[in-house]
């Protein structure tokens, strides 16, 4: 489950005031909103990257207000992927376990069985210079998802894709979602990709998040 309980929270001169959102345990949800809304310093705000000056962030049964990014639990892809430029595939998407000094067969193991699973199985030993847009964001989800997190926050992920392969990666993280039970929060400009994926949908406008009917939405 995540809870943003009527946070405020400043980015430069830009500011939300009293904003909430609630997404189910196991849900996925898409939030929309036109650019510059303040969509992304919501997920920053929930990831940990952005203080709040008012309000709660709770993580499941947690209260994650105040706690560094790193011990929220949370899957994060941001829209360009931000993957590092000297790393292999394997080592990119291993880089979270290593962090977590978990054991080195159990790290080669993991970043195998995610491999297989996102169709990147052959790509392991290539460097992302080369890579397709649908290949590194692929990578950049193996590596949200390495630590297995209860939470999953991706920004604009598929923007920068061509249809086919936004397509393609739609059902990829429709199954990955079945398959895992991460509680999803998706931010997209793209009505068709939040129709697919999202089981709630939210519209931030003019400051305020509201539930969009999916069946409506248009």
């Amino acid at each position: 489950m995540i809870i943003v309980d009527a946070i405020s929270v400043q980015a430069g001169e830009f500011r939300l005031d009293d904003v909430s959102l609630r997404v189910p345990t196991g849900g996925y949800a898409v939030l929309m909103g036109k650019t510059g809304c303040g969509k992304t310093t919501i997920l920053e705000s929930i990831i940990g990257l952005r203080s709040v000056a008012r309000g709660r962030i709770w993580l499941h049964d947690r209260e994650v207000t105040h706690l560094k990014p790193a011990v929220r639990g949370i899957g994060y892809v941001p829209q360009d992927g931000a993957l590092f430029s000297k790393m292999t595939v394997e080592e990119q998407m291993g880089l979270a376990l290593v962090i977590r000094r978990v054991p080195a067969a159990a790290i080669r193991g993991r970043v195998r069985e995610l491999a297989e699973l996102l169709g990147i199985a052959h790509l392991l030993h290539r460097k992302p210079r080369g890579l397709s847009g649908g290949e590194r964001q692929r990578v950049a989800l193996g590596r949200a998802l390495s630590f297995r997190p209860r939470v999953l926050c991706l920004d604009e992920p598929l923007s920068a894709l061509d249809d086919e392969t936004r397509r393609q990666m739609c059902d990829l993280l429709a199954g990955i979602r079945v398959k895992t039970g991460v509680t999803t929060l998706h931010i997209t400009h793209n009505l068709v990709e939040a129709q697919v994926l999202a089981d709630c949908l939210f519209r931030l406008e003019n400051g305020r998040i509201e539930m969009v009917d999916l069946a409506e939405a248009t």
